[in-house]
């Protein structure tokens, strides 16, 4: 006997911070959501950051045009940024267009076109904040940029005031200032940093996504394991296989982050997805000398988290093919600079956490309609900033698919940056 196919107003696929925050939303429209994975929420790129909801981040992340930082790069041996041969060489006509779209005039009309999503981004992570039970994992101290020599610091001095037009709340500090702040700071290490005090930081952003995902089950939401690869479209109907059941809908959201191309290629859409990779490990850090707020060595180009599990070390940017092997070059030697400027203990996991960035050229995420099939949403290549946009990217795609007024012009998202203009199936 063939098993009843179930109905859902919308089927979202992929449960990172992006995909539950679009069905929450969506949920609170009156929608009926179906929210998949192929594991639990918040598992992949979700789990494995800085934890950091970036409200100071008001410029995208630009490639790099000065010549120094350029012939400092192609030397292979920095921290900040890594790349394997063979994948740059793949990767040369993303980067080119990555590059071009830096220049000053369009990071200037990218980095306004994004800003609105900035600007809500702590509140609107904070709407679900007590009903999610995530307010012990949130602080509202902000994080502080390190720098180790004084030329360094000086030119981060001139950045910061270049921002004032955005009304950014930051205090310049001192080697003394700095260690009031953070005691465990070994003396002589830094020469000043930058505390930037309007973001909020989370000591576990997996388990703030699983908690966002436990809310929507909680107010009624679906969530079932399943492959996003059994979606089908059938005469205007998603239908999806999930947990030995069949489901159909007339919309489906894909959020699937770095493995979004695999899925909406089988329906004709290929996107300029680059991968930018990232490491993580956990130390031992005993109270009295563990950061207190995440520690960002912006010269060396990694992150030190107090984290539940220890402090967390994240790396830079590697440059490499989503799923090759992992390469702790990066990691062993940000922790070599760590350790000369805070003690840390032993390792506290088997291996490095591997995760990839998905990165579009324009520095700008997917976040609308799929232009060829009606009733197909993208909300994915949010790059560095997908814990922090989760919830605001969440909110604008539910005021497209409900047709309420959006809270910024969604325009700039369009997938049709991308592909030529084609009749909706």
């Amino acid at each position: 006997m063939a098993t009843a196919t179930e109905q859902a107003d919308v089927i979202v696929l992929g449960a990172g911070i992006i995909g539950v925050s679009v069905a929450l939303h969506l949920q609170e429209r009156g929608r009926r959501v179906l929210l998949v994975d192929r594991g639990e929420p918040g598992a992949e790129t979700s789990h494995g950051n800085a934890g950091l909801i970036e409200r100071s981040s008001v410029v995208p992340y630009a490639f790099p045009r000065d010549l120094p930082t350029l012939v400092s790069l192609a030397s292979n041996r920095s921290i900040a940024v890594r790349y394997r041969p063979a994948a740059l060489l793949r990767m040369a006509p993303w980067l080119a267009r990555y590059w071009w779209n830096s220049a000053p005039s369009r990071l200037d009309r990218l980095g306004r076109a994004i800003l609105p999503l900035i600007e809500r981004c702590i509140d609107e992570h904070r709407r679900w904040t007590t009903a999610a039970g995530t307010e012990a994992l949130m602080r509202g101290e902000g994080w502080i940029e390190l720098y180790r020599t004084r030329q360094g610091f000086d030119v981060a001095t001139r950045g910061a005031a270049e921002l004032a037009a955005y009304g950014l709340n930051y205090d310049l500090l001192d080697e003394d200032g700095l260690r009031r702040l953070e005691p465990g700071l070994l003396a002589g290490s830094v020469s000043g940093a930058v505390h930037w005090r309007d973001p909020v930081t989370v000591s576990d952003p997996g388990a703030v996504t699983r908690a966002y995902a436990a809310l929507f089950v909680a107010r009624g939401g679906i969530l079932k394991a399943a492959d996003a690869q059994s979606l089908q479209h059938d005469n205007g109907t998603w239908r999806l296989s999930a947990d030995g059941g069949s489901w159909q809908a007339p919309e489906a959201v894909v959020a699937l982050g770095p493995w979004s191309n695999d899925l909406v290629q089988r329906f004709g859409y290929r996107f300029p997805i680059g991968f930018k990779r990232g490491y993580h490990m956990h130390y031992e850090s005993a109270a009295e000398t563990a950061p207190r707020h995440p520690l960002c060595d912006a010269q060396a180009g990694f992150v030190l988290t107090p984290m539940r599990r220890g402090a967390r070390l994240t790396t830079g940017i590697e440059l490499a093919g989503r799923d090759e092997p992992s390469d702790s070059w990066q990691l062993d030697r940000a922790e070599r600079i760590a350790r000369r400027i805070m003690a840390l203990g032993r390792r506290l996991d088997a291996e490095p956490w591997r995760g990839a960035r998905p990165c579009l050229p324009d520095m700008l995420p997917i976040i609308g309609a799929a232009p060829r099939h009606r009733g197909l949403w993208f909300a994915f290549g949010h790059a560095h900033h997908g814990f922090t946009l989760g919830p605001a990217t969440g909110r604008l795609l539910a005021e497209m698919m409900t047709g309420a007024p959006t809270l910024c012009d969604p325009a700039p998202f369009a997938a049709e940056r991308f592909l030529p203009q084609a009749r909706v199936a």
